[in-house]
């Protein structure tokens, strides 16, 4: 991102400067992110992102008809 647009958003007196950047909707969404070791993630947690993904992967197959 360039340092203009940090500094008028303010994100440059963050004090994490890690962003989670997504586009929705033709804008774009920052949030701030944290780094957290896996270990330290829940085995429950870490099992719904991976079924949430791969949700998400038969979603993306069946609609571009490869399922």
């Amino acid at each position: 991102m360039p340092p203009e647009i940090r500094r008028a958003l303010g994100l440059d007196l963050a004090k994490n400067p890690m962003m989670l950047v997504e586009m929705r909707s033709g804008g774009v969404f920052l949030q701030a992110a944290e780094a957290m070791p896996v270990r330290d993630i829940p085995i429950e947690t870490i099992n719904e992102w991976i079924a949430e993904d791969e949700r998400g992967a038969e979603a993306f197959w069946e609609k571009a008809g490869k399922a």
